[in-house]
Formats: structure tokens, sequence, C-alpha cells
């Protein structure tokens, strides 16, 4: 709109996203565009998804509730296949409170599960999942999910070989020290730089892509492991080297055996800083089961030549090294594995706690890892404790809605899945996040009421009894920021909120003063007095780490608050290695445990006492690979963040005849007579799915690539089984536990087939509000 004498000035308002630290444009009230921090050097794309996703057709405008739900009361009609009425919020309020009373009053707290997983808002006020925990705290309690998708083995596995692993991240040697002293960084998965457009708390400043040319530049050689060639940015000129996907344990082995036949490892620091080697080590060379894990053994397993595995051993063990061990690399079948040998292999080269050598997890997962900061604690509201006390790992929601009152192995432990009667979600997506969505389908059908909060009409939304509309980021104020960064920011609300959705906070004061323990939940403060008092409790944790934030009107005004670079640089474990004895780690020894007397008490089959092969259910060298040829990579898309603005520009742009594209090495393509650009389905036993091709090198071949996050869109909705329209590649992806310790995902152990479909082309219907009937109420 051009401006002239009579038109207001666009309002620029800051705020933060996951995306980043952006102004929102606003003009005649509506949100038009974003701008990127000032100091922003490499913004992130897809930010110009942000003002149409604000305003799109998608977003749910009022409170709506399922037709069958409505008609005939908990557990009526059909999930997913029916169209929802609008209905007021003192109604909605009301059916939310008496099913929720209903279902404490027959069942019990711990029939009601909070899945709430998903990164929801920047905000850390206005964040759901703790918004949804703290209000059903307060009702009594609820079964909740523990551990992540995103590095669910990682962290059941480490606190038992070297201690709590989300510590252990927030403590990683940062990138100026890898420049300086790193010769050589192996990326296990790699460094990819899409994956660092986003972060929880919302980053301001993009600065990873700097930090590694800063490593490029000072002389860090790379090297690449991993099926997609861009998990490592063209600028390292990494030497790339492409094991079978799910191998990565088995070549980590064949690297560690090279070690020992040449008499390469440090046998001092094993001795001082490990314990459990001398009984890893008859498994490594074979003196257990009769076949060393040499470099020809593993050579049979990756497809990696043996004599490239023993010169890349030769190679770490004659410089400063780091290896980095992706998030990625543990989603697979015993994911558990991978990380145990990257902590055992480092160990073996005897670098860690040494600046810029070692091992460290998750280098380009999120912007913020490896970036210099005071680790202040952001602000945060306090859930409260969960009366209810029962649990379940967040990989096995299907397992748990199929089988109530069966056991379970985790960690040790055996535990029973609750009877789930009710399902309240706030915050993220299941039907992007789980593995096997035919099978969820059919345990998502089985609780009498499923109650959503959502600003769009997502897979989620479109599977719920009752949609409570939840406003967005620029609808409200907040503080944005996260350990990792070395800024707070300052979320001013930008435009008011569209439609009658409220936020989270609102909805559950609505509803707590509703059961009567509405001055619990508030404690009688308004938004901004939550911002303020959360801000506050920040600032004085801040004073005792020697760091003096400003007031809350000065941050307010200022619109962020940047900290002090740190004292001395980050190098992971160096008061370890300094001292082990007077800095011990979080494990039962104090030390790195390569043998586990834990692990290993538990009598698992599928974990034993120190890493080892298990060779996965699904992999290249697996039988069913006969009939599904190719190994699946389901990676975080480059487009969106999971499936958050999936209905945004960026993402729509990306798509091929509107299906995600799916990514093929050419002698792949060629023998199924495959062009680039056309639609093809990818199937196998558990479900199937169109999505566009693009034929490129940067595949490893019998590998394709195919992002999550495209909202599923059944042909045949409520129906399991149904194609995906869309490209949804968890109707694909296995539903199994890593193992008995984690349960975790496994979703990069996947086969499938792909062939060319020539049949009529559905619409994508993804992006179609359901269809409302009449008001009721």
């Amino acid at each position: 709109m051009a401006l002239n004498d009579q038109t207001p000035p666009a309002q620029r308002t800051p705020t933060a996203t996951h995306w980043g630290a952006v102004s929102a444009i606003v003009e005649d009230g509506r949100l038009v565009d974003v701008e990127p921090f000032a100091t922003d050097r490499h913004p992130s794309p897809i930010i110009a998804s942000l003002a149409g996703a604000i305003h799109d057709k998608t977003r749910v405008a009022e409170p709506m509730v399922r037709t069958g739900y409505l008609e005939r009361g908990p557990g009526g009609g059909s999930r997913g296949t029916e169209a929802f009425v609008p209905v007021s919020w003192e109604r909605a309020f009301d059916l939310v409170a008496t099913e929720l009373e209903r279902v404490k009053r027959d069942f019990g707290n711990p029939s009601i599960f909070a899945g709430c997983y998903g990164w929801a808002s920047a905000g850390r006020f206005h964040h759901a999942p703790t918004q949804l925990h703290r209000f059903l705290n307060f009702f009594g309690g609820f079964t909740t999910s523990v551990d992540s998708y995103s590095y669910g083995a990682a962290e059941v596995i480490m606190p038992h070989i070297m201690g709590n692993f989300l510590s252990l991240m927030s403590r990683l040697t940062t990138w100026p020290v890898i420049a300086e002293h790193t010769r050589l960084l192996v990326m296990f998965g790699g460094v990819p730089l899409k994956n660092t457009q986003v972060d929880h708390g919302g980053n301001a400043e993009h600065s990873v892509e700097d930090s590694l040319k800063a490593c490029r530049e000072a002389g860090v050689e790379f090297v690449y492991i991993g099926p997609l060639k861009d998990d490592a940015a063209d600028f390292l000129a990494a030497e790339w080297i492409a094991p079978h996907p799910s191998t990565d344990t088995a070549l980590l082995l064949a690297l560690a055996h090279t070690l020992v036949a040449e008499d390469l490892h440090d046998r001092t620091f094993l001795e001082r800083y490990t314990v459990g080697f001398e009984r890893f080590l008859p498994y490594l060379m074979g003196e257990v089961d009769g076949q060393p894990k040499d470099a020809h053994w593993g050579a049979a397993i990756t497809g990696v030549a043996a004599e490239t595995i023993r010169a890349l051993a030769r190679r770490m063990a004659g410089t400063r090294t780091l290896l980095n061990a992706s998030w990625s690399l543990q989603r697979c079948d015993h994911g558990e594995q991978t990380y145990w040998m990257a902590t055992t292999l480092a160990a073996m080269l005897g670098q860690i706690g040494v600046p810029g050598g070692g091992v460290g997890y998750g280098y380009g997962a999120v912007g913020g890892t490896g970036t210099p900061n005071r680790r202040l604690t952001p602000p945060k509201l306090a859930a409260g404790a969960n009366p209810a006390r029962r649990y379940i790992p967040v990989a096995r929601i299907s397992d748990m809605l199929l089988n109530p009152g069966a056991a379970f192995d985790y960690n040790g432990q055996e535990l029973t899945y609750p009877d789930i009667k009710l399902i309240y979600w706030s915050g993220g997506n299941p039907f992007h996040h789980h593995q096997d969505l035919n099978r969820l389908i059919t345990g998502w059908q089985r609780p009498d009421t499923v109650i959503v909060h959502e600003p769009w009409w997502t897979p989620a939304a479109r599977f719920a009894d009752i949609v409570l509309p939840a406003n967005t980021t620029f609808e409200r104020n907040d503080i944005g920021g996260t350990s990792r960064e070395r800024y707070f920011l300052a979320m001013h609300k930008a435009i008011e909120t569209v439609g009658k959705a409220k936020s989270d906070f609102d909805i559950f004061s609505g509803l707590a003063s509703r059961l009567g323990f509405a001055d619990k939940f508030t404690e009688d403060r308004s938004e901004m007095e939550w911002l303020r008092h959360l801000y506050d409790v920040a600032r004085q944790n801040a004073s005792s780490k020697k760091v003096e934030m400003p007031s809350f009107d000065e941050f307010w005004l200022q619109g962020y608050f940047e900290s002090p670079p740190p004292e001395e640089p980050e190098v992971f474990l160096q008061s370890f290695r300094h001292n082990p004895e007077a800095n011990p780690l979080a494990t039962p020894s104090g030390k790195i445990e390569i043998f586990s007397e834990t692990i290993d008490s538990f009598g698992y089959d599928d974990c034993i006492g120190h890493p080892a092969w298990f060779a996965p259910a699904e992999w290249l060298g697996a039988n069913t690979a006969s009939r599904y040829p190719l190994h699946l990579i389901s990676n975080q898309p480059r487009t969106r963040l999971h499936g958050q603005l999936d209905n945004g520009t960026v993402s729509q742009a990306s798509k091929i005849k509107g299906r995600e594209p799916i990514w093929l090495h050419p002698d792949d393509a060629k023998v199924r007579g495959i062009v680039d650009g056309a639609v093809v389905r990818v199937f196998n036993d558990r479900g199937a799915c169109l999505a566009g091709a693009v034929v490129t090198e940067a595949m490893q071949s019998r590998v394709v690539q195919l992002a999550t996050g495209a909202w599923y869109d059944p042909a045949q909705p409520g129906i399991a089984g149904s194609l995906c329209k869309h490209g949804n590649p968890n109707v694909l992806t296995s539903d199994k536990g890593t193992s008995k310790l984690a349960q975790a995902t496994t979703a990069h152990s996947c086969l499938v087939e792909v062939e060319r479909y020539d049949g009529p082309l559905p619409d994508v219907t993804a992006f179609e509000p359901p269809v409302a009937a009449s008001s009721r109420s």
C-alpha cells in the first residue's frame, strides 16, 4: 500500500518467534510484515510466512465442537470425519469443566493425559505446556509424558554414562574455542544450517554460519558423516562419508577397533577418567562373540570402505579432534548406542576436557548451541508438582492408548499404561511428532474426549472433540529467551486477537474459575503483572551470577536485554579433566561409564552393559529391504519448524503440485521411471503418501528424504491406512521403541518403496477448514 499524507505510518512492535527476534509491522490493525532484529546478519527466510499465517483462513475463529460429540456426548461420533459447530465461550467452558469433573470423579486424575508436546510459543509465560500442566496440577494431576522426540534416547542413557543430558548440552565447548583449538571436526549427522534457523525462546542473532566460517578460516578441517550432502555447508569443503543410515554405531565401533589395534587409544585417560573399558574391550576385539569389530566388519555393515575407516581413525588420533553427534543420530532403532559409542570413542581419543577436543552433542540442532553466553536462567512460570505422578515416555502414546493396563519396561522400571479417558492437548501437534499415524489414529479414537487448544486447523484440531482457539505471539505480551542465548526479548502485543481467540492463560483462568481454584492458578496477577514478576525473579538469579539486569520498565522500553560475554571461554568438561575427584560427573562412579553396572543390572537383551551393535529392525541390510529397498530419512524441514507454518508462504512455495518434496538420487529415480517434478507414491506396510520428486545427487543412493511437518491430509478422513495426499512421512515411520531402556522414537530406521503416481491427483485439503455446521448455542 502506497503511503501518503493521509495514511498513518506503520507501527513497528518488537517481539520474538522461534525463527528469530522481529519487529511486527502493523497497518490498520493488521500484521502486514515483520523485520528481523537489527543485528541479525542471517535472519531466517521463514519469517516471511508469519504475517500471512496470522490472518490465514485456517485460523480457528471461535470455540468449536465436533457435531457427533455435541449431539451424543463423550465418545460420540468419529474423530477426524465430522464437521464442527461454533459455540460461545460460556458453552465451551461449561463443556470442558463438566467433562473434567466427570472423568476425575469416575476414573481418577491419571485417566487424564496432558500431551502438550511441542515448541508452542517462544514466550516463557504463554508457554502452552507449562500453562496446561499448572492448570491440571491444581486440578489434582494427570498422566504426563517424559523425554522428547528430538533426543529421547540420549536423555535416558546419558545420565548413566556422563550425566544429565540437558545439563551437558548447556556446557558444550563454544564456537570461538573450536575455531582456535580444533583441527578436525568430525560431524556425525552434520551441522545443518537449516536447523539453526530456530531456537526455543527466539534467537536474536543467527550466528552459526559465521561461526562455521570462522572455523574454516582458522584452518579447521571437517569430515561429514551422513546421507544428505547439504547437512554440511558447501563452504566447509568437508569430506563426505555416507554410511548406510542407522549404522553409525557400527562405524564408531570399527573406528574404535582401529585405535586399539594400532595402539592409538589413550590408556592414561581411560584409566583416570572412565570406568569399564576393560569390560568393553573383549567385545570390541571379538573375544566375546568371535567377531572383532574391525574395519572390515564395519565396512560390511556400513558400506564405508575399510581403508576409509582406518584412515579416519588415524587422522582423529593424530590431531586435536572434536566429535559432534547430532540429535538425529539417536532417533533410530537402538539409538542409545550411537551416543554411548560416540562418547566411548571420544574417551579413547583422550581429548575430552581439553580446548577444542572431545565430544559435543547437537551442534547445529538449534541456533543457540555453542554460542558463548552466561547461561542465565530465563523467566519461567512454575507448573508445580503433579499429584497423580503418572507418566509414559513421550514416544509411547499409541501404546498407551491401545494397551491400557499393559506393563512395559523403561529405564530399569516396569510401569503400566493408564486407561486414558480424556486427552487435553495444548501446544504441539501429535500428528506431526508421532510415528505410524495410522496406528495413532486407531488409538486416538478410544478416549471419551479430546480437547485441543489451537490457533489453526491443524490435524490435531481436526481430530479433536472440543477446539478452543488460542491466540498467537503477536496477540499478547510475553518475554522470550533461552539459556543458550545471550538475549532476553520483550514480546510486545502487536495486534488485537484475531476472531474470538484467547490466550492459554485466559482460557485456563476461565476454567479454573468454574472449577474453584482461580485464585491459585492466577495468584491474582494479570498478564503484565506476571511478566513483571517473572522478570524480577530472573533478574535476581542473574544478580547471583554477577550480572546486573535493568529494571523491568527499562527492559520493556528497550525491547531486549543482552547479557555480557562469559568471563571464561567454555570448554566441555574442562574442570572434570583438571580434577575428576573434586569435580565428579553426575554418574554412579563420578566418571565416564563405558561399562554401566546400572544398565547391566536391568538385564535388557536390547541394551546391555556396554555399547554394542544391534541390527535395526529396518535398515538396508534387513531382509525387508528386498521389498522396500529405500531407506527413508524424515528430517527437519528448511521451510518451517516441524509442522508450524506449513500453511505459510515459504512452506507452500516449496511444494511440488501441492505435495511435500521427496529427494531421490538420480540412480534410484531412473530405475523407477521417475523424473524431477513428478508426483510419486511412497509406501510400506504401514501406510502410503503422495510426494513431489526432487531428483538430486545431494542424496546418498538407496536413501530418500521426506521432511517432517506436512499437515496430515488423509484421502479418507478418520480411517486408519488412508493415503496421505500431502506427504506426511509419519504414515510410514515405525512406532517401535529404541530399546527397553529409553523407549524413544525410531523414526530414522524406516524402509520404503517409491513409485510413479499416474492416477488423477486428489486435491490437497489440509488447509481447508472443516465445514462448520450451524451454531447450536
